[in-house]
């Protein structure tokens, strides 16, 4: 089903002028109304009023809806129910983010999962024609959102992501292989994987640098963040009195991280706030791109001639019944 749209909408305030119009011309009519009472007249009191006498205001009304349909003219409609197949430049990129208990952490505002879903979702929104999938883990992992390019699915997805939504655990080896069984069939040049996390692997039956090397087979390239402070960090600890905040050691490892992004030609990164993760996303952001189809709305098909011969009609019309059938009325 067609959605009308307009290219300038701003010309659809110019409709204020069609009540003004209207007022205007009520005004008038009962202005010149004569209220002279001449003697000796009475004879044509009884005068019934023809009925062309109250047809000539339907020349006003074929003017003012004229003018109506000038303005939707100006505001140019236009249709977007036609599709189009499109070559784009992009690349395939799956996230791997850790929601392990200790991304909860408070040295990110408002804490480093938060942290870490805006600034990914900032970068999905600045590439419109990328296909891109979710992965994320803690003691195991699953796929949130398969490869595509519905990017509003993906966001809103990612917005759903919460802590503790699978066992607690840092399976850095397994968050990788389940990342890369997403993308290796992948018919993009360039396949990329972006690894945030904030620990040490510390569960799952797939080493990291063995899923860095399955990784390299399919020729995957794997960005690595390191997520937290240097030195100490608040982190959530449950206690008899409920979930409290203590100070303890940022433990990253970041050999193994490094070692991930060496081995399948990528790059790491250490976030150590909110600005430094943006700095890091927006460096990612500079990847090569390789030409992908994308099918997406054509919203130029012009839908303006409609209301420009109607309004031409109706001003001829009111034009030829002026000079014709109102011609002594007016």
């Amino acid at each position: 089903m067609s959605r009308i749209t307009f290219s300038d909408p701003i010309y659809l305030w110019l409709l204020v002028i069609v009540p003004a119009m209207v007022a205007f011309y009520i005004f008038r009519q009962q202005k010149t109304t004569s209220a002279l009472r001449m003697p000796g007249l009475d004879q044509f009191s009884n005068s019934a009023t023809t009925f062309r006498h109250y047809l000539r205001h339907v020349l006003f009304g074929l003017r003012t809806v004229a003018i109506a349909m000038l303005i939707f003219v100006l505001a140019r409609p236009q249709a977007s129910d036609r599709f189009q197949d499109t070559s784009t430049e992009g690349i395939d990129i799956v996230l791997a983010l850790d929601i392990s208990g200790s991304m909860l952490a408070r040295d990110f505002k408002p804490d480093r999962l938060e942290a870490s879903k805006n600034v990914a979702t900032e970068f999905i929104s600045g590439r419109p024609y990328d296909r891109m999938g979710l992965v994320v883990f803690s003691g195991e992992s699953f796929t949130q959102c398969p490869v595509t390019t519905d990017h509003a699915v993906l966001i809103n997805l990612m917005r759903e992501i919460q802590s503790g939504m699978i066992e607690d655990g840092t399976a850095i080896g397994m968050g990788l292989a389940t990342a890369v069984n997403r993308i290796k069939d992948s018919q993009a040049k360039s396949k990329v994987i972006i690894l945030l996390t904030d620990g040490i692997n510390n569960r799952g039956e797939i080493a990291p640098v063995t899923a860095a090397g399955i990784a390299k087979t399919f020729g995957i390239r794997v960005y690595t963040i390191g997520v937290g402070t240097q030195g100490m960090a608040p982190y959530p600890v449950q206690t008899p009195f409920g979930l409290q905040y203590q100070d303890m050691p940022v433990e990253i490892d970041e050999g193994i991280l490094q070692e991930i992004s060496a081995t399948t030609g990528g790059k790491y990164f250490r976030a150590t706030d909110n600005n430094k993760l943006v700095q890091v996303y927006n460096e990612i952001d500079k990847l090569e791109k390789s030409k992908i189809d994308v099918t997406q709305f054509i919203r130029k098909e012009e839908k303006y001639l409609l209301p420009a011969l109607i309004a031409f009609c109706l001003l001829a019309l009111e034009i030829v019944a002026r000079y014709t059938v109102f011609k002594n009325l007016t």
